[in-house]
C-alpha cells in the first residue's frame, strides 16, 4: 500500500518527542516498547523514529496494561492472538463477499 493509500491513522509522520507528549510516556519507555516488540515505528534516512496514530493508541494501550501489572511478553502474545483473529475476520469476509459476488454475477447472467 502507497502512502497515499494509506490511512491517516496508520501514517508514521509523528516524532517520538510529539509522542511523548501525547502519551505522557518518556522516550526511553516508548524505545524499550519497541525493543520488546510491541511497536514499529519507522525510521527516516537518519534514524529518526516516526509513529502514526495507531501507534500512540497501541502505545497508551501498552501503558495502561503495564499499570495493571501486565508483563510486556504477555501483551506481545495478546497483540499476536488479535491480529490472527483480525486476519480470520478478514478472511472470512473476502471469502462471503466472493461467494455473494458469484451468486450474484451467476443470477445477472441468467437474467441477461
Amino acid at each position: 500500500m502507497s502512502f497515499e493509500n494509506t490511512p491517516y491513522k496508520d501514517k508514521k509522520v509523528i516524532s517520538i518527542g510529539i509522542v511523548s507528549e501525547l502519551t505522557g510516556l518518556s522516550f526511553r519507555q516508548i524505545r524499550y516498547y519497541e525493543e520488546r516488540k510491541l511497536i514499529f515505528p519507522e525510521r527516516t534516512e537518519k534514524g529518526t523514529r516516526k509513529y502514526s496514530f495507531s501507534d500512540i493508541e497501541k502505545l497508551v494501550e501498552i501503558a495502561n496494561k503495564r499499570e495493571d501489572g501486565v508483563q510486556t511478553h504477555e501483551i506481545r502474545t495478546e497483540m499476536k492472538k488479535g491480529k490472527e483473529k483480525q486476519s480470520e475476520k478478514n478472511l472470512l469476509k473476502e471469502m462471503l463477499r466472493g461467494q455473494f459476488n458469484a451468486h450474484f454475477k451467476s443470477n445477472h447472467d441468467r437474467t441477461t
